[in-house]
Formats: C-alpha cells, structure tokens, sequence
C-alpha cells in the first residue's frame, strides 16, 4: 500500500491534489526516481530514501510513505528528546558541560550514531567531535592510551548525553 502526494525523485510535495507533474524536477507522480539522482533525505532522521523514492511507516507496516508524509510520522515516532537537546543550544552551538559543538553535527551524531555527515563533510575538530569519535570507535568504557583528562571528561558528558537523550527521564509522579 503507498500513499503519494510527492515527487519520489526529489520530495516536493504535490502542489493540488489534482497535479500530476513535480514542478520542480518534471517527473510524473508515482514515477521511479532515475539512477543518477540522489534520493531524498529526511531533515529529523537523516535517512535517505529506500530505491523507489519512500520510507517504511513506523506506524503501518508494509506501507510505504513519500518524504512529506513520512516526515509528519515523526510527531508520533520521534528520533529523540530534541527540546532536551534545543535546552543546550546556544546559537547554532551546543554546549555539552563546559565544551561547545555545531548543533547539527551534535544532533546528527546522536540520531544516527555516525559522524559521517555525507559528501559536503566539514567538520569543526574541537573536544566535543573528538570525543565523539572516541566514543564510536572505542566505546564509553575504553581506556586510551595516551588519553587526556579532557577527552574523558568530554567523553563523559557525551555519554550522558546520548543516554539522556535517546531515554528521556519519566516525569515524577508525586
């Protein structure tokens, strides 16, 4: 089962429910997406299109959304505790104990686990990345030779940070 109202090929959604044509790329509605174009991605998960141009629903198995359909599921299935995270911003910086990143790289490192923000990799090599790194390569626990108390104590608050918000703390009950 599918439900269009977008390109497959670049995501623009349908313009009426009457359109037929993307505006922006030309291709018919429901039409593959071709070889040589990269697929969608979704701005909250980071997740690129599957070969046919859609995404699997979180809610209906065996369904099969285009990008603006599969991007409103997120209210339902959210990747994370993102207001906890939009608590630490600070500008287009978020401040993780006493170390600041860019609050992309930071977010996207937390949805998806990796550091490889795709073709246009511009990375700020600061503590916070640093750790990151250290984490997804050597895990919480690992002791590293040569190591410096900064790069513990980073790793640290990253840890806790991905901990808090890939498991947001329950409001008490009193």
């Amino acid at each position: 089962m599918t439900i269009l109202t977008a390109c497959l090929s670049c995501g623009t959604p349908a313009r009426s429910a009457t359109s037929t044509f993307c505006a922006r790329c030309g291709l018919p509605f429901g039409a593959a997406p071709p070889a040589h174009v990269e697929l969608p991605a979704c701005p909250v998960c980071y997740r690129l299109a599957d070969d046919d141009g859609r995404f699997p629903s979180a809610s209906l198995p065996g369904l099969r959304l285009d990008l603006p359909h599969h991007f409103t599921e997120h209210d339902q299935h959210p990747v994370g505790d993102d207001d906890y995270l939009e608590s630490l911003r600070e500008g287009s910086r978020v401040r993780i104990g006493r170390w600041t990143a860019p609050f992309d790289l930071v977010r996207r490192y937390l949805v998806t686990g990796s550091l490889d923000g795709g073709r246009r990799r511009q990375y700020e090599h600061d503590l916070i990345v640093t750790a990151m790194t250290q984490l997804a390569r050597f895990g919480r626990d690992a002791v590293i030779l040569g190591d410096q108390p900064a790069w513990q104590a980073a790793r640290d608050a990253v840890s806790d940070l991905l901990e808090r918000y890939h498991h947001p703390r329950r409001a008490r009950t009193a």
